[in-house]
């Protein structure tokens, strides 16, 4: 497409919203609804695997509780998306630039950093993901459970990404069908699990609805105690009661980390300001940007993964991995436990085994003997191996199978195996998105061309390669980790945002003003605040707690350092708009 036919069609878009405006609301909301596209863009990220692994581990380990938690994250993210897109769409300068210039270039340098930090780990859990989902539930007659089956499936999601990723760089019209296309993906992830869930309640009673609606009030009282349907075994554990209930907060806190920070990644937030402005969008386009992120990226967000939690919660919650208790079926047999789930259930008796002994040398030689430690094992009380097995990372897999006889093999298998795949590469495709917009930004060249493509591919690679090194039992953990270190980033965008939307360098007169700038500085502020919370606390649940806060206050130190250090009318940037 040539930049006089760009420009045609951006004008023929423009006119298009004016004269909506002018006839009233739903012509407004019609025009709206054919022009929307970044909004999709976010929803084809956000519904990832990070979302649905938030999901899956709220409702297996609180239940219905924490249904509002999602929500609220992504109301924090689309306040902060608007504002970045408020910004993008009122000034000529592209957003990495304005950073640079006018707030501080260890501010852009560290969004830019931190997205692409996040970019080249966010994709392995999409890789792994999309690999079992096309293994074990979608067409596992293909693609084989073994090492060639995985490489197979890993080929497949990389190549169907890599053409989507190509149509977006041929301009125009290749932008159009690489919206399109990601529509279509978000629409199967959301008709898929919302099929899930309208199967089970029409073929079962046990999804109670008043305690899922009840689930959308927020309850803080989880940030420090195990979900209540715990309580009863909890009281049986002797001894080690606060032990359990320590382990159980924290696998709560870190999987309440995961769905904050998969909700809006700071990923997302370089991805908003560069698609508008790759479709042409100013400030005549605000509106639609507000419509879009409600319409494009909240609505499908919240039903997809409100339906993830709800059939986690109904199969999962408080309810022991079948077999890892020796329970007998129906024709008095002994129901085989799922080998890893079974791994993970010994794992957790182990590591409760370990506190008995009175030295790591006893416990040594425990380990050693597996008759002895088998023994050992069995004599853990059985409330306590029970906590255990309620206990385990079910994958999605897992619940797929535990569906299955409540919504039917198709629904189960098929119909949710195509909703974790759409999850996976529509996610994937996005972080190759980003990526390249990342690269060509860092090193001060047009969003297009062969860096753009250079710098789209590297999280496919570290993606693809990243996931055949996960040899965790439950792909979807993966996700955990990965979202924890993300959320540690956040607080970098959000801050940076609410000074850009405070700088009257930045915007001059578009700046907000009065009510309005109230209304923005106090939703930001929250938001940015809460943001911080999530990255303390993620450090703090970490491994390396001290470093992590080192690091932390290293990057502080440094911007208010370069702050005082650097002329107002200083720039590192590189980048000029055109």
């Amino acid at each position: 497409m040539t930049d006089d036919q760009a420009n045609s069609r951006i004008e023929q878009d423009r006119q298009l919203i004016l004269e909506a405006k002018q006839k009233g609301v739903g012509a407004k909301l019609k025009a709206y609804t054919i022009l929307s596209g970044p909004g999709w863009l976010q929803s084809a990220i956000t519904l990832g695997g990070g979302s649905l692994a938030g999901g899956l581990y709220l409702g297996i380990l609180s239940g219905y509780h924490l249904m509002w938690l999602q929500p609220v994250a992504m109301i924090m993210g689309v306040i902060m998306l608007s504002a970045i897109g408020y910004v993008a769409l009122s000034t000529k300068e592209r957003p990495f630039a304005s950073i640079n210039t006018h707030i501080n270039p260890v501010l852009g340098w560290g969004w830019a950093i931190a997205t692409l930090m996040a970019n080249l780990i966010w994709c392995m859990p999409q890789f792994a993901l999309g690999t079992a989902a096309l293994q074990q539930n979608l067409a596992p007659e293909i693609f084989a459970n073994d090492d060639n089956g995985k490489i197979m499936a890993v080929a497949a999601l990389f190549i169907i990404a890599g053409i989507v990723i190509w149509f977006y760089d041929s301009g125009g019209w290749g932008i159009k069908l690489f919206e399109a296309i990601l529509k279509i993906l978000v629409g199967i992830v959301v008709l898929c699990f919302f099929g899930v869930v309208a199967k089970m309640s029409f073929s079962t009673n046990d999804l109670d609805w008043g305690k899922i609606l009840a689930g959308y009030i927020p309850n803080f009282s989880l940030f420090s105690n195990p979900s209540p349907e715990f309580s009863d075994v909890l009281s049986q554990a002797g001894a080690y009661a606060d032990y359990w209930k320590n382990l159980i907060v924290g696998k709560q806190q870190k999987v309440m980390i995961t769905a904050a920070a998969t909700a809006v990644g700071i990923n997302m937030t370089f991805l908003l300001p560069y698609s508008m402005r790759a479709k042409g969008w100013d400030k005549d386009f605000r509106g639609l940007a507000a419509f879009d992120l409600s319409t494009g990226l909240f609505v499908p967000f919240v039903l997809a993964t409100s339906c993830v939690v709800i059939a986690a919660a109904s199969q999962f919650h408080a309810k022991p991995a079948a077999g890892l208790l020796g329970e007998k079926n129906a024709e008095g047999q002994v129901v085989q436990a799922d080998p890893g789930l079974l791994k993970q259930y010994h794992k957790l008796l182990d590591q409760r085994l370990k506190k008995e002994q009175a030295s790591d040398a006893d416990w040594e030689k425990i380990k050693e003997n597996p008759t002895v430690l088998d023994q050992k094992r069995a004599e853990i009380p059985l409330a306590e191996r029970t906590l255990a097995a309620m206990l385990v990372n079910r994958d999605a897999f897992q619940l797929a199978a535990a569906l299955k006889p409540l919504a039917g093999k198709t629904v189960s298998q098929l119909v949710f195996g195509m909703g974790v795949v759409a999850m996976a590469i529509s996610t994937i495709i996005i972080l190759m998105l980003i990526n390249g917009f990342v690269l060509c930004e860092m090193l001060g060249v047009e969003p297009k061309g062969t860096v753009h493509r250079l710098g789209c591919y590297l999280p496919a690679i570290t993606g693809a390669v990243g996931s055949f090194f996960w040899k965790g039992d439950a792909k979807a953990w993966l996700a955990v980790p990965t979202s924890m270190f993300g959320m540690v980033l956040l607080p970098i965008a959000y801050a940076t945002f609410f000074f850009m939307m405070n700088s009257p360098q930045i915007l001059g007169e578009h700046m907000p003003k009065g009510g309005k700038r109230i209304a923005w500085n106090l939703a930001m502020g929250i938001s940015t605040l809460l943001a911080t919370f999530g990255c303390f606390w993620s450090i703090k649940s970490s491994d390396y707690p001290l470093a992590g806060f080192c690091t932390l206050a290293a990057f502080i130190g440094l911007a208010i350092l370069v702050h005082f250090m650097r002329k107002p009318s200083e720039s590192t940037s590189t980048v000029q708009d055109t």
